[in-house]
């Protein structure tokens, strides 16, 4: 049994406010059913899954012109339930329900410039986007993208596309043109929407040749959109079939007020894209009605969000997180973007956003807290925070004392809202709710309406130990399908194949994952095809990088794994904090508490000083490139990875040591 450290216990005024106990006293009122807290509504969530959705639906007052004949049709069909099956709604719609004057969208960038719209604005801007669409035709059944920074032009855009029926796919301009290409190519779109430059680290970048090359590789497109982000106009002559959006959008939508086309419920509103790392991105096609009631069941009561909040999320339009944020827009609450490195000139910047915006709710990854503690961040010494009531965190797994990090130096009171989940379903399986405790290093509950739970290889339910993330029942945000994919089987081979072979029809989500009996909170080990199999037991990397990311000489770290004769060797790379080396007093000490602490088989063979730790624009480590790196096989889509550059060193590593194992083979 896990012992687990407790960080903060919500107090009766936290539990009382709370939106979900307004939830549990709807559902009580409506179907005489009493729940004594958090868990029992999850139990019920999971054993009338109908019922539940059904509950959602009414409780986020979802705005439809036709109402849904079912909840859905079969459930035993999976892959391939449909949701709310007859109902017509439009998703733009649900997002701007608001259009009155309170703040709907602040702006802010690492170049300090700074926009603020009403609600109000919001509807005026998009009917200008609007309009232009639907000169051009755009319609349901139509792709509209974009190449877009974190901007306010990218959410009117968005809204504007969805408006008209259309489905809406979006990367961000720190992704390189093949890398776009691959995604966006694959979806035939009708519009591009773009920029001519972009600010990271202080410099300006002119994005034009980058649009020039995508816009030159999808011939689908009928027009590709330029907004000008900092000059008032752009030659955009040299772009095919480009036009300048200070030109074609001055005095559209002042008569117009939005008009929302109504879909079918199962309609695309998303095709989002897997990472890219392991070859082309699969493109996961997601509905209107499956998205919109996810992330207002996640917004509104695992997130407790509220129309006087302010929520801020480090994120890219490359990923999921980014459309989440967006949605924030259908509860009320004040939206604030920023564009840029978080991190630059210092720490401070977002911080400083914070205290200025007023905050509540601030999200972030695990590298992104990494980071500022590796930095020796106080932000709750130097920023006036008193707003701040909850931190939410994903991307990847973070430590138990990255945890206490948050509670030690930002704010001693508040909620530390770790989720996790994907973008393969754009929310959650495991999610905060601010009724229940929270443990360093765990998640504190599967998300409602989500049959989560641990299975062994065999297909056995298992708690206290590792094994792999299931969902056993469908969901709404579940993909619709995967582009090009009519027969589903990219679709069955990505999530159900692995247990199909022992009897179970379970999505496999594929991390590797803790449920403990007691709390039933979770604890994420990192994901399971980058587990090691050491001496034949399952290691997840996250059970490392727990221990060794607490040496305060350590900033980062990634585990690989090389295979030595039919044996898995694990190899450690450190990325060190400014103004220190890796010695072998400290890899000894490294490796003594991986032995004590975790056990003899997380021990590193190797432990290997490297300037740099490669990430995913989805803010995810890419221990399976590395790991084919050390093996001699190929890494494919190197436009995947943020930094791809410092692969260099990885591969100079890899051949050295094959060398040095090759002529020791021979010696022996």
């Amino acid at each position: 049994m896990s012992k687990h450290r407790l960080l903060w216990s919500p107090s009766e005024d936290d539990v009382e406010n709370a939106n979900i106990m307004r939830f549990i006293e709807f559902v009580s009122e409506k179907r005489g059913i009493e729940f004594s807290g958090y868990f029992d509504l999850y139990d019920w969530s999971v054993s009338d899954i109908p019922a539940f959705w059904s509950d959602i639906w009414e409780f986020a007052n979802v705005v439809s012109s036709v109402g849904y004949e079912q909840v859905v049709d079969d459930l035993g069909r999976f892959p391939g339930a449909r949701w709310f099956v007859g109902a017509r709604l439009n998703f733009a719609e649900n997002l701007m329900r608001y259009s009155d004057e309170r703040t709907a969208i602040v702006f802010r960038d690492e170049l300090g410039d700074r926009r603020e719209y009403t609600y109000r604005d919001l509807h005026l801007e998009v009917a200008r986007f609007r309009e232009y669409l639907k000169e051009l035709g755009v319609g349901p059944g139509d792709r509209v993208v974009s190449y877009m920074p974190n901007i306010p032009e990218t959410v009117f855009a968005m809204l504007a596309a969805t408006s008209l029926g259309a489905a809406w796919s979006s990367t961000g301009t720190e992704l390189g043109p093949t890398a776009v290409v691959d995604r966006l190519g694959q979806l035939e779109p009708k519009v591009l929407i773009t920029v001519d430059q972009s600010a990271y680290k202080g410099r300006v970048n002119d994005l034009r040749t980058n649009v020039a090359k995508i816009a030159g590789s999808i011939p689908s497109l009928r027009s590709v959109l330029v907004i000008e982000r900092f000059r008032e106009r752009a030659d955009v002559s040299e772009i095919p079939k480009a036009v300048s959006a200070s030109e074609v959008l001055s005095g559209r939508g002042q008569a117009e007020s939005v008009r929302f086309e109504q879909v079918e419920s199962n309609s695309p509103v998303y095709i989002m894209f897997s990472s890219g790392t392991t070859g082309k991105p699969k493109c996961m096609v997601q509905s209107v009605a499956g998205v919109l009631v996810n992330h207002l069941k996640e917004l509104i009561l695992h997130t407790d969000l509220k129309r006087e909040d302010a929520l801020i999320y480090i994120t890219s339009p490359s990923w999921m997180m980014w459309n989440w944020m967006v949605s924030s827009l259908a509860v009320g609450s004040k939206l604030v973007l920023f564009d840029g490195n978080p991190l630059h000139p210092d720490w401070r910047t977002m911080w400083r956003i914070a205290e200025e915006e007023g905050v509540t709710v601030f999200g972030c990854s695990a590298s992104y807290i990494y980071a500022i503690r590796g930095a020796n961040a106080e932000p709750g010494k130097e920023f006036d925070l008193w707003k701040l009531r909850e931190v939410s965190q994903t991307g990847s797994p973070l430590s138990a004392d990255g945890f206490a990090w948050v509670y030690e130096h930002v704010k001693s009171d508040l909620w530390f809202n770790s989720i996790s989940g994907g973008t393969d379903i754009n929310g959650c399986f495991l999610a905060g709710s601010p009724t229940l405790p929270v443990y360093a290093g765990e998640l504190q509950s599967p998300a409602l309406g989500m049959k989560v739970k641990a299975y062994d290889e065999s297909g056995n339910e298992v708690y206290d130990r590792e094994g792999e993330l299931v969902c056993e029942a469908p969901s709404p945000s579940m993909p619709i399908y995967f582009w090009n994919d009519p027969d589903y089987r990219k679709y069955v081979e990505t999530y159900f194949e692995f247990y199909r072979r022992v009897g179970k029809n379970v999505w496999r989500h594929g991390d590797w994952i803790t449920i403990f009996s007691d709390t039933r909170s979770a604890v994420i080990h990192g994901r399971s095809d980058a587990t090691l199999k050491v001496s034949g037991v399952r290691i997840g990397t996250a059970e490392i990088y727990r221990v060794v990311e607490r040496f305060p000489e350590v900033a980062d770290s990634l585990v690989a794994s090389l295979d030595v004769d039919g044996e898995t060797k694990v190899v450690l790379f450190v990325k060190m904090r400014e103004g220190q080396e890796l010695t072998e007093e400290l890899i000894d000490r490294i490796r003594k508490a991986l032995r004590e602490e975790a056990s003899p088989r997380h021990v590193p063979h190797y432990v290997v000083q490297a300037p740099d730790i490669p990430y995913t624009f989805n803010l995810k480590k890419v221990e399976i490139a590395v790991s084919n790196i050390l093996n001699g096989r190929p890494v494919t889509n190197r436009e995947a990875i943020v930094n791809a550059d410092v692969l260099e060193f990885y591969e100079k590593f890899a051949w050295e040591l094959r060398e040095k194992l090759v002529a020791r083979k021979e010696k022996d």
